[in-house]
């Protein structure tokens, strides 16, 4: 097996010299398996990536969930560029606004308007702050463990982040009602706003789907308490209902937070709320100098179309399907206990017996010396453009970095 990464190496020692951490954030080598997984792109297309290297990948991780029809899709492309030749950043709004919150009152279950931004965090802090002015109450309910962002009431990394912004944030685990329950009652008429992911999808832990019941007793909480129920739905959005994972799950938010797959990896953010939040909606002001920009709207449009065209949520659900069921039949039959949680379109497996993660990280870089990009800490994503030879592939190479694990840590 020939697998080098020099020049991946050779430009992170540029990059250490004149960025904070070489590579920052979420694409930090940290988080894999440093010296076994390649740092640089040089190229992507479909379900495929290739490192400068020239090492070529199946990814799993489709950039963190952006990619959902496939990297470089032709009609989302086409669509993006048609447009940025008629400008990108412009003075005034394009009417392409107008069509695309159109497009999602219309396919979407909670909404009844739509407003744009470029991330995922700028949707949150929105929610955040109109929950607060709709209610005129201060404190919001998140989740332990819970991802929204890197703004200081919310991120996980304490450094720089003072008491006072979190004075009014309450955390409680991840579907606990009778925690919700409790809080709600030891704050009574306090409680702006509740926000969670559809299900609970930490990094370096199983991901945990709601139990029956959840989401309608924390419907039925929010209503009685005039609470404000904001679903994050930036991870899991688009891959397991075009209506909306609170469809999915069977129940209806007052706001709903997208990003990621919107537009097949351009930068856009949705949120989207109920008719009751409309006019709270017009009151506050967020906004930024890119996040009008048409050319992502018309990305985000043709990547809508694409979506609802080939029924997306159900091609990979079919397609997680197949690899996780293919996962724990190997895994079965060399001998070694997995967990695989999540819905089948959005997957994690971890290693039953351990909770160092030594097992995930050997097995992860035994993969990607292979050419199968999966990460060892966070949960991996189905796209479209992943195929049936491609499912074929990674579990022939599944089952060799199996046999690595087993031999080096046993059952």
């Amino acid at each position: 097996m020939t697998y080098k990464l020099d020049k991946s190496m050779e430009i992170f020692a540029r990059a250490a010299k004149v960025i904070p951490q070489g590579i920052y954030g979420h694409l930090t080598p940290v988080i894999t398996v440093p010296g076994s997984y390649p740092y640089f792109v040089e190229k992507a297309k479909g379900s495929h990536l290739w490192d400068v290297d020239g090492n070529e990948y199946i990814d799993y991780m489709c950039a963190y969930g952006p990619m959902i029809l496939g990297y470089a899709n032709d009609k989302v492309d086409e669509a993006f560029m048609k447009q940025a030749k008629k400008g990108t950043c412009v003075t005034i709004a394009s009417p392409l606004m107008v069509e695309l919150a159109e497009r999602l009152v219309e396919i979407n279950d909670c909404a009844d308007w739509a407003i744009f931004a470029k991330n995922g965090a700028d949707t949150t802090s929105m929610a955040v702050l109109l929950a607060r002015a709709y209610t005129r109450r201060k404190k919001i309910v998140l989740a332990d463990g819970g991802y929204h962002g890197t703004q200081p009431w919310c991120t996980s990394n304490m450094v720089g982040v003072t008491p006072e912004d979190r004075k009014n944030v309450i955390f409680i685990p991840w579907g606990d009602l009778g925690a919700f329950r409790r809080v709600v009652e030891e704050n009574k008429n306090d409680i702006a706003g509740v926000m969670f992911t559809p299900y609970h999808h930490p990094t370096f832990a199983d991901q945990v789907l709601p139990e029956p019941g959840f989401w309608n007793g924390m419907r039925e909480v929010c209503n009685k308490n005039d609470i404000v129920l904001i679903i994050d739905d930036v991870r899991a959005g688009w891959r397991l209902d075009l209506k909306g994972s609170a469809h999915y799950f069977g129940f209806k938010p007052d706001l709903a937070c997208y990003c990621k797959a919107i537009a097949n990896g351009y930068s856009i953010s949705a949120l989207v709320g109920t008719e009751k939040m409309k006019i709270a909606a017009s009151k506050i002001f967020a906004t930024g100098s890119y996040w009008f920009n048409s050319p992502e709207m018309a990305a985000a449009l043709a990547c809508i179309d694409e979506m609802e065209k080939i029924d997306v949520p159900s091609v990979v659900r079919e397609r997680g399907l197949s690899l996780t069921n293919g996962l724990k039949e190997l895994a079965d039959s060399n001998g070694l206990k997995v967990t695989i949680s999540g819905p089948p379109a959005i997957p994690f497996m971890t290693f039953s017996n351990e909770d160092n993660f030594m097992r995930s990280q050997l097995f992860c870089a035994e993969c990607a010396k292979r050419g199968v990009f999966f990460n060892p800490h966070h949960n991996w994503f189905i796209s479209a453009a992943h195929t049936e030879e491609d499912i074929k592939k990674t579990l022939d190479v599944a089952d060799k970095a199996f046999k690595e694990v087993k031999k080096q840590f046993g059952d």
